[in-house]
C-alpha cells in the first residue's frame, strides 16, 4: 500500500518539476548560443520605406569583448571595417580614410542604415548576467512549444529594460524577442529562423530585426556561412586591423 501511495505521490508531483525556471532557461540559451570564437560571411538585407538594398559582410568574434567586421559588397560599402573592443568601438570609412570611435548619442544611430543600432551591437549577448527571469506561459510558434518569458534588467542602465522572449522548449533558443523601453513601449522586435544544429549547438542561420518606429520590412541577416571555436589571429582585433 506504501510504495502505491508513493507512486501516486510521485505521478503527482512530476508536472511541477517539468517546468524550468526562468534563469534556468536563460543559462541554457547562454550556453547554446555561446562559444569561444565566431567566424561568419553574412548577407544583410534591408527593407526599408524606399526598397531593399543587400549589404555582405565578414565577421570575426571572440567571447563577448571583441569582435571585428569587414563589409564586402556592394562596392560603395566594400572596405568599411567595424573594431569591438570591450566597451569600446571604432569604424573606418575607406572613402575618408578616417577611423571614428562611436560614443554617446551616436551608439544609436543605425548601422549602414538597418534595424539595428550601434548600441545593439554593442551589447553583451549573455542575458543571465543582465537580467532576471520569470516563465509567464507557453506558446506554439513555427510549430515548436515555447516557454514565454519576461526579462526585468538587474540594472538600470540596459538599454531594454524589459524583453519578452519565446524560447523553444526542446532546443533552448529563442524564436522571437520583444524589446521595451522605460515607458513600457515596444522598441524592437526579433524572429529567428532557420535553426540549424552546428558543433552540437541549435544556432538561427537567419535572424529578423524591426525597428517598430521605422517603417519598412525590417532587417534580414541571413548567416551564409559560420565557424565556431576556430583559432582567430590576435591581430584581427586590433587597430591595426582597420587600415
Amino acid at each position: 500500500m506504501r510504495t502505491f501511495l508513493t507512486l501516486i505521490t510521485i505521478f503527482l508531483m512530476v508536472p511541477l518539476f517539468s517546468q524550468p525556471s526562468g534563469k534556468e532557461i536563460l543559462n541554457l540559451i547562454d550556453k547554446n548560443l555561446s562559444a569561444k570564437t565566431q567566424i561568419m560571411t553574412v548577407k544583410m538585407v534591408i527593407s526599408g520605406a524606399r526598397g531593399s538594398r543587400t549589404i555582405e559582410f565578414k565577421s570575426w568574434a571572440e567571447g563577448e569583448e571583441k569582435a571585428f567586421t569587414e563589409y564586402t559588397n556592394p562596392a560603395r560599402e566594400k572596405g568599411t571595417k567595424m573594431l569591438k573592443l570591450e566597451d569600446k568601438l571604432w569604424i573606418f570609412s575607406p572613402s575618408t580614410d578616417r577611423i571614428i570611435q562611436i560614443t554617446g548619442q551616436m551608439l544609436r544611430q543605425s548601422v549602414m542604415g538597418s534595424d539595428l543600432s550601434y548600441e545593439d551591437m554593442m551589447e553583451d549577448p549573455g542575458l543571465s548576467s543582465h537580467y532576471n527571469a520569470s516563465v509567464t506561459g507557453s506558446d506554439t510558434l513555427q510549430n515548436r512549444k515555447c516557454w514565454i518569458l519576461q526579462l526585468n534588467a538587474v540594472n538600470k542602465g540596459e538599454a531594454y529594460e524589459v524583453r519578452k522572449l519565446w524560447v523553444d522548449q526542446e532546443r533552448s533558443i529563442p524564436l522571437k524577442e520583444e524589446l521595451f523601453g522605460k515607458s513600457g513601449k515596444l522598441l524592437k522586435r526579433t524572429q529567428l529562423y532557420n535553426i540549424t544544429r552546428i558543433q552540437g549547438r541549435w544556432y538561427p542561420m537567419k535572424v529578423v530585426y524591426k525597428d517598430m518606429l521605422k517603417t519598412g520590412d525590417g532587417t534580414q541577416f541571413i548567416i551564409e556561412s559560420i565557424k565556431l571555436d576556430e583559432i582567430i589571429p590576435a591581430t584581427i582585433f586590433s587597430k591595426a586591423s582597420l587600415k
